[in-house]
């Protein structure tokens, strides 16, 4: 394969895009966004081209998020690199949902953060045994950005706000029933699939129905009515309260993993993700994420988070506030007050 950090080329009206940091399971900078963003402008306008394709290299995973650790050094100083990043990731994220050609993207292995920004906006997405999903920003001090206030609150009931709280780790049988998945195909299946895609380019959806099988009986359907139940209420202090007041062995279990969490991020996620519910569109939920983010990297729960998971791998983070009662109001009000005109995020 060729160094560069994602090849991009045409075959037979295919425009193919390959993540290739497998020693960092693709994890996204910016570079790589931006040449992705260079490739789906050429191809825009491009007759030749019918569709988009989207994978990656290796064995590993299609994308393990963003480069955390350079968003963090930047966080710890004045920021501007990690918001020249977010600015570019969510001017692809948005190009991707918003593109005029049908996007396939076939999410083999961990999709995590950033990986979900890139394949979360595409038309056809499929999930292998190998797709492990995940959102687990609360647990280092972020919150489930790149597209994740506009998809999680769209998911069926109340699922999106568990997967956000928790950080939930979910596999393909349980991410095609909620739809975060289009199709299911097994990773053995895979090189055939994309030679029927090459094959077909003007209609991918068409051959992800014919190639694609089930993917199983979905685990969390077992607890979705509790999901509903549990997760509805507009506050995290609520939340727990109610997982506490169930006491099932599965509610205690979700409130011992949010007690990990940081508590702001906690309660920076749920109204995030109640803020997106209620957007008129993509591009306006993009602007809310890049405001908070640029806010976010440079709190102390974020710099602890990174150092506990990423950094030490202790992972034992002190955070502050400690509890939830001590993030007020204020303090989310800061974090989400919209950008003046002139530092706003606004798409290509």
């Amino acid at each position: 394969m060729s160094e560069a950090e994602v090849i991009t080329r045409v075959e037979n009206g295919v425009g193919r895009i390959t993540l290739n940091r497998p020693k960092a399971i693709h994890a996204l900078n910016r570079g790589m966004c931006e040449a992705m963003i260079a490739a789906l402008l050429a191809w825009r306008g491009d007759d030749a081209v019918r569709s988009v394709l989207v994978d990656h290299a290796g064995e590993r995973g299609f994308c393990a998020g963003g480069d955390i650790r350079m968003i963090a050094e930047s966080g710890a100083g004045d920021a501007s690199e990690a918001r020249a990043f977010f600015k570019t990731e969510y001017q692809l994220n948005h190009l991707m949902f918003e593109y005029p050609k049908p996007i396939s993207a076939i999410v083999d292995g961990i999709v995590m953060g950033g990986g979900v920004g890139i394949s979360e906006p595409a038309d056809v997405r499929i999930a292998t045994e190998r797709t492990t999903y995940a959102m687990p920003e609360t647990g280092i001090g972020l919150f489930p950005d790149v597209g994740g206030g506009w998809f999680l609150p769209r998911l069926p009931g109340q699922t999106g706000v568990w997967l956000a709280l928790t950080g939930a780790r979910l596999k393909a049988a349980d991410t095609v029933a909620l739809g975060i998945h289009t199709h299911f195909v097994e990773s053995g299946a895979t090189a055939a699939l994309k030679d029927e895609l090459l094959a077909n380019p003007s209609d991918p959806k068409a051959v992800a129905d014919r190639v694609s099988g089930e993917a199983g009986p979905a685990p969390l359907d077992a607890h979705r009515e509790a999901i509903d139940r549990l997760f509805v209420f507009d506050t995290v202090e609520e939340i727990f309260a109610a997982l506490e007041a169930d006491g099932s062995d599965w509610a205690l279990k979700q409130l011992e993993t949010l007690k990990t969490k940081s508590p702001q991020s906690l309660k920076v996620s749920l109204r995030q993700i109640r803020t997106g519910a209620t957007l008129a569109s993509f591009a306006a939920n993009m602007a809310m994420e890049y405001a908070l983010g640029g806010r976010v990297v440079q709190t102390h729960d974020f710099q602890e988070g990174v150092r506990a998971v990423i950094v030490d791998k202790d992972n034992a983070p002190k955070w502050s506030p400690a509890d939830l009662a001590g993030v007020s109001d204020a303090t989310l009000d800061a974090l989400f007050a919209p950008l003046l005109a002139d530092e706003a995020w606004s798409p290509l």
